[in-house]
Formats: C-alpha cells, sequence, structure tokens
C-alpha cells in the first residue's frame, strides 16, 4: 500500500500515468531510488522511492520530492511517537536496540541518539502549553517543588508545580517551571505568570509543604488566598525529633489529631498530645507541633466533604511519586532542560488518570461568598442562605 501511494504521489505531480503522453511535460520516471526500511507500527516495510528527473523550474524549483515519506525518514510518525511513550513508561533509551530490533528490521534507525532526538519536539509542546491562556476560576492550589539529579551542578533541580482545582472541581496542571531550591523569587515568579495568563481572581486555598518561599510568594501575588500547610510533612517534621522508640505510637496519635472532626477537637488533642510530649522531656518535638497552628487548621473553614484534599498536599504528592519512578530508572539526566520536558510529559500523561474532588457542587457555594464552620455551611455568616 505504502509503495502504491508514491506511485500515485508521482502520477498526480507529473499530470499523467505510466506509459500516458501529454503535450505539458512536468518531468520524467527515472527508475527508483534504492530500498529503504521504513519502520511503521510495530514492524518494518521496504520500500522503493520512485525518482522523476528534468522537473522544469517553473513547476517546482526543488523537484519532485515525496508527502508521504520525506528525505532520510526511517520511521512513521506513529511509530516514533509509539517509542516515546514506550521512554515515558520507563523504557531506557539503550534498551530499544535490543527489544525492537527484531521487530523493525536490521536497518531501521534504533541507537540510543536516535531515540533521544525524539524528544526534542517536547521542548516545543511544553513551551506552548505554558503560554497557554487559563479560563475560568480556581478555588484551590496545590503547590510544590520536585527535586531531581539533573544536570552538571551539585545542587538538584527544582521542578515548581502548580495544580488548580476549578469551580467543576477539576484538577489541571498549571504550571511548571524550574526553580532555584522553591525560593521566593521563584514561587513569586510562577504564581505571577498564573495571573498574566488570566487568573485575575486569588484562589481561595493554597495547599503546600513547609517551604516558607511558597508562603511568601502567596502573601506577595495573591494576598487574600488562605494557607493550609501539609499535615503529613508537619508529621514527619515531629517525628524527626522524637527518639525510635517513641515514634510509632506519637505517629497514631498525629494520624488521629490530623482527623478530628472539628477545630475545637482538634486543638484538645494536640494540647494533650504536647503535654505528654513535654513530660517524656520531648519540648522540641512539642514545640515543633505547635509551630504556625492556624495554617494546619484551615481546612475546618471548608467543606467537610473537601478535607480529605485539602488537609494534605496528596494530590501533588501522587504525581510526584510517578515521575520519580521513571526518572529515578533514567539514573542522572544530563540535560537540565531534558528533565524539565520529561517530567512535564509525565505529568501530562498521568493527568488522564486524576480523579474530581468530591462534592463539587459545595465550589460554587465558596465562590457566591458562603461560609462553612467545622466543615458545615454556616447560616448565619452566609446571610441566611440555605444549601439546595
Amino acid at each position: 500500500m505504502l509503495q502504491a501511494v508514491h506511485e500515485e504521489e508521482v502520477d498526480e505531480f507529473l499530470g499523467r500515468r505510466r506509459y500516458q503522453r501529454m503535450d505539458e511535460r512536468r518531468g520524467y520516471r527515472n527508475g527508483h531510488l534504492p530500498k529503504r526500511t521504513i519502520g511503521v507500527g510495530m514492524g518494518a516495510v521496504e520500500v522503493r522511492l520512485p525518482r522523476v528527473s528534468d522537473v522544469p523550474q517553473e513547476v517546482s524549483p526543488d523537484g519532485f520530492h515525496s508527502q508521504t515519506v520525506s528525505r532520510y525518514q526511517r520511521r512513521s510518525r506513529t511509530q516514533a511517537r509509539l517509542l516515546v511513550r514506550l521512554y515515558l513508561e520507563g523504557l531506557a533509551s539503550g534498551d530499544f536496540e535490543t527489544v525492537f530490533r527484531s521487530l523493525v528490521g536490521q536497518t531501521a534507525a534504533l541507537s540510543p541518539n536516535s531515540i533521544l532526538r525524539l524528544k526534542e519536539e517536547w521542548q516545543q509542546e511544553y513551551a506552548t502549553w505554558k503560554k497557554r491562556p487559563l479560563r475560568g476560576r480556581y478555588v484551590y492550589l496545590f503547590a510544590d517543588g520536585l527535586y531531581l539529579k539533573a544536570g552538571g551542578e551539585r545542587d538538584k533541580t527544582a521542578v515548581l508545580v502548580v495544580l488548580g482545582v476549578d469551580e467543576h472541581g477539576h484538577k489541571e496542571l498549571l504550571a511548571m517551571d524550574q526553580g532555584y531550591r522553591e525560593s521566593t523569587v521563584a514561587w513569586a515568579e510562577v504564581l505571577r505568570s498564573l495571573k498574566e495568563r488570566g487568573i485575575k481572581e486569588a484562589p481561595l486555598l493554597a495547599i503546600g509543604d513547609g517551604a516558607l518561599g511558597l508562603w511568601a510568594a502567596l502573601d506577595e501575588v495573591f494576598p487574600t488566598t488562605r494557607h493550609q500547610r501539609c499535615w503529613n510533612h508537619r508529621a514527619l517534621n515531629v517525628l524527626d525529633k522524637l527518639p525510635k522508640r517513641l515514634q510509632p505510637d506519637v505517629r497514631k496519635q498525629l494520624h488521629v489529631l490530623a482527623e478530628a472532626p472539628d477545630r475545637q477537637e482538634c486543638e484538645r488533642r494536640r494540647d494533650a498530645l504536647c503535654a505528654r510530649l513535654r513530660t517524656q522531656g520531648q519540648e522540641p518535638a512539642a514545640a515543633c507541633l505547635e509551630r504556625d497552628w492556624e495554617d494546619f487548621v484551615t481546612f475546618y473553614d471548608f467543606p467537610q466533604e473537601h478535607w480529605i484534599h485539602v488537609r494534605t498536599s496528596n494530590p501533588i504528592e501522587s504525581i510526584f511519586s510517578g515521575v520519580r519512578l521513571r526518572t529515578n530508572a533514567s539514573k542522572r539526566l544530563q540535560v537540565r532542560e531534558n528533565a524539565l520536558y520529561m517530567v512535564f510529559k509525565l505529568v501530562l500523561r498521568l493527568s488522564l488518570n486524576w480523579r474530581g474532588i468530591n462534592a463539587p457542587n459545595q465550589l460554587q457555594l465558596l465562590l457566591t461568598g458562603h461560609h462553612f464552620h467545622d466543615g458545615q455551611l454556616d447560616l448565619e455568616l452566609s446571610g441566611g442562605h440555605a444549601a439546595a
């Protein structure tokens, strides 16, 4: 079929079929080029591209060129996309030769360099995606930094990632860029780019870990956005200040504390745990738990159905776990920018499995000014409005 398409291309270019005579001369058939193996799908075929000579300048200054198979092309675009997808899924570039040689033929281009060249298109995709306009309203923002071993520098590359939840409860990757150690300047640049691309109204709540640069940047760019610190990160910070013999029991107590049904009960459990830690001589752990307390209980002012989403930064951490699984297999990525493009493609692939937030109808109540207290709609503060 591919060979027949090439012959049809020549017929169309010359305006006549083989052995057919015409008054207008657009060139002459001149045999075929040597056989070439083209990778198609999960196999390979041999084709002989037709040659056309004596093409007048007014007809085509560059002569005849096939539109189906370009010069030097050795694989179809579909096969190229397949190889890139397999690379993203975890197959190392050096393994393509042994895995696919028997399928695509002995002459097909399968060297590691040829596979890596396929990633060049990711750069253009990323540049286009990074400049795309953002429409709609975003209620929640999840922000975190992913550190990769990439480039020749001793410091790891920080990829700053922002995930948004829109007014319909859908999760969307909003921003991804390189930053130096999650600094305030780096985060502020990322957040300002969101404003420039269409997010004019500040999100209601931002969720992140203990990186101070993020919170300082939020106060600068979106000063009305409230803060919710990740409970998982705070638990790790507290446990890090305890001897190993105390960690299992305190870990359970922290879990119970974070799942308290209301703010008052959460603070009662906090006070009991801190008192217990101090009697055991663990003042640093108790002080760590009490530090920045208000940023850990903000979620009580939002719908109870959303607590499972906003108490921690798990929605964005789950993305990072899939990314780390692939980048760890690659050992150290040599080029910092290539690492960024790979993470971008990986996250887009993982986004196909993201599920929406629970009870998305509650988002509309938040956006219309309704207030929640301990997860329930507060009719008095909301001006007497009743939830439908």
